[in-house]
């Protein structure tokens, strides 16, 4: 039915690390896999894994965010008991347990803010449908409280953000409790060649929930291990090159990356200027909606935010539809398949599902020069690292360690033994070598990307077969942490339209072995509403989400 052989051949056949060394650059890559801390080999194999995952499950099973807002309605719940639960789940499993390793740092002031909450919507009524409910961070979200703000980096391990991310802003506004900062791979993994993503010199290894010798992916691994494996309502997460949707698509969630400007980025450690964007990531497609509601907003501090015919919606559950995909017309990106055979296979059983829910999926719908997008745009990344690291850190203050990308590779370098022991920092290094943003260099790569991305690439793959919306796997189930030679994963479908600074939505879609494969929708500039309504749709169709039971390894019979 799917014609794997041709179509696998037919696919660009880039390896992640062939990736990062044609350029010397990762930028917040997602396909990435996991690393331990800095002690020996023999400390590789948690305790987690010596014994029979005997742990149960976290109280706030797959709780919604419409579920606990109706329970904390009825007084099933308040702010400070959801927030003492998800702290003793943290407890169990995180700590304890399987030990995911997913939580890098804890608000301390959580209680006493989830106390002024109840209080509030005891005095006045609660806020909107986040009005006390716990989110977790990802580590390189600013946060100006007693939480530090690091991107796991030990360089950075005592810095506290100057204000508030302008997400962060929204979020609190809303009545959310920010319940901590989650491990990610350090500096998004754009550090250097054979990065290990969910490794970070702060928070060391991050584990997958539904298999604890395998990755969570990358960058953004803690936020996802921890949403899938219940311990948080949800959680925000940062994308560049495939950081929100791979791990997402690992851990068993429904991730947002929105267009470049829906969002703002302020007070967020970046990567890059044409391609950050913070993001949802949660166990619904509702929640996930329900979220980006109150993350989207202009942000006076980010550009990108307020020019532009930017089309934001107050409100983008109301595009959700169970029977979204009667009638739509989606392409199948098949020159996007072939990471992997079996996740492809998951893949064909979910399109027929979709046929059979009324979807016109139009076969052979792909993107046309994503072979050649891959290296160029590493060559923009390594520019625009340079300069926007070298704003952020500069705005750190005199109290700052490092206040550059120049002295955060002499302070790697002199603490060599902790930070560069695994894998070394050679994307930063030629990202050093470059110029600056008004270099002809830059310039003409920046062009050549976006026009190949948007224009050529997307643009042209909607227009050509006249569809809404490209789809396909997002990527392969999850690999085994390899701690000597890195991780064992292609760059997926994510980068083109990472790249473009245009949306994707991974969704569940089904299992190989009990480990989830992701479905990748992907749309054109602000086209959030189509593609939510295609996601739900998708999502009621096939309801392939599966809470993680920890176990050691997946067995494999041949």
């Amino acid at each position: 039915m799917s014609g794997d052989a041709v179509h696998r051949e037919a696919r660009p056949r880039v390896s992640r690390r062939d990736f990062l060394e044609s350029a010397a650059l990762g930028a917040a890559s997602g396909l990435v896999g996991s690393l331990i801390g800095p002690s020996t080999l023999a400390a590789a194999a948690p305790q987690a894994l010596a014994h029979d995952p005997s742990y149960g499950q976290p109280t706030l099973l797959e709780v919604t965010f419409s579920e606990l807002a109706e329970g904390m309605e009825t007084g099933r719940w308040t702010a400070r008991t959801l927030v003492e639960e998800y702290l003793d789940a943290i407890d169990r499993f995180d700590r304890r347990g399987p030990a995911l390793n997913a939580i890098l740092e804890l608000n301390p002031d959580a209680l006493d803010i989830a106390d002024a909450l109840d209080d509030e919507r005891h005095t006045k009524g609660p806020r909107g449908p986040l009005h006390g409910l716990p989110i977790l961070l990802k580590d390189n979200i600013g946060t100006a409280d007693r939480l530090h703000t690091s991107a796991g980096s030990l360089a950075l391990a005592d810095s506290f953000a100057p204000r508030d991310a302008h997400v962060v802003e929204r979020l609190r506004a809303a009545g959310a409790i920010v319940l901590g900062k989650a491990n990610m791979s350090e500096w998004s993994n754009a550090r250097g060649r054979g990065a290990i993503g969910g490794w970070s010199g702060r928070g060391r290894l991050t584990r997958n929930p539904y298999a604890l010798d395998r990755s969570a992916g990358g960058s953004s691994s803690g936020t996802a291990a921890a949403v899938a494996a219940n311990l948080a309502t949800a959680a925000i997460g940062t994308e560049t090159l495939g950081s929100i949707m791979t791990p997402a698509a690992l851990c068993g969630l429904v991730g947002i990356k929105p267009t470049v400007g829906l969002v703002g980025r302020s007070g967020i450690i970046p990567v890059s200027y044409t391609q950050d964007t913070p993001g949802p990531m949660c166990r619904t497609v509702r929640d996930a909606a329900m979220l980006l509601s109150v993350m989207a907003g202009p942000d006076p501090r980010d550009k990108a935010t307020t020019e532009g015919s930017i089309r934001r919606v107050a409100d983008y559950t109301t595009f959700l539809d169970p029977n979204g995909l009667r009638g739509a017309r989606i392409g199948i990106a098949r020159n996007l398949f072939g990471s992997s055979l079996l996740a492809d296979r998951v893949i064909e059983r979910a399109l027929d599902a979709m046929r059979d829910a009324g979807a016109v999926l139009v076969d052979n719908a792909n993107v046309e020069n994503a072979e050649v997008l891959w290296s160029i745009d590493a060559e923009v990344l390594s520019f625009e690292l340079k300069a926007s690291l070298n704003e952020y850190l500069a705005s750190l203050g005199a109290k700052s360690p490092v206040k550059s990308l120049r002295d955060l590779i002499a302070f790697n370098e002199r603490n060599s033994d902790r930070e560069l022991l695994w894998f070394g920092q050679e994307t930063f290094q030629y990202a050093e070598s470059k110029g600056d943003l008004s270099s002809p260099a830059y310039i003409e790569a920046l062009g050549t990307v976006r026009q190949l991305a948007r224009k050529n690439g997307i643009d042209a793959a909607l227009a050509r077969h006249q569809v809404d919306a490209l789809i396909a796997p997002t990527a392969s189930p999850a690999w085994l942490i390899d701690l000597l030679l890195g991780d064992n994963a292609e760059i997926g479908p994510a980068l083109v339209s990472a790249a473009a600074g245009y949306p994707s939505i991974t969704v569940p879609a089904g299992d190989v072995q009990g480990l989830p494969v992701g479905m990748i929708f992907i749309g054109t500039a602000w086209s959030e509403p189509t593609l939510l309504k295609y996601a739900y749709g998708f999502e009621q169709t096939v309801r392939a989400r599966r809470a993680p039971t920890f176990v050691p390894s997946i067995p494999l019979r041949p």
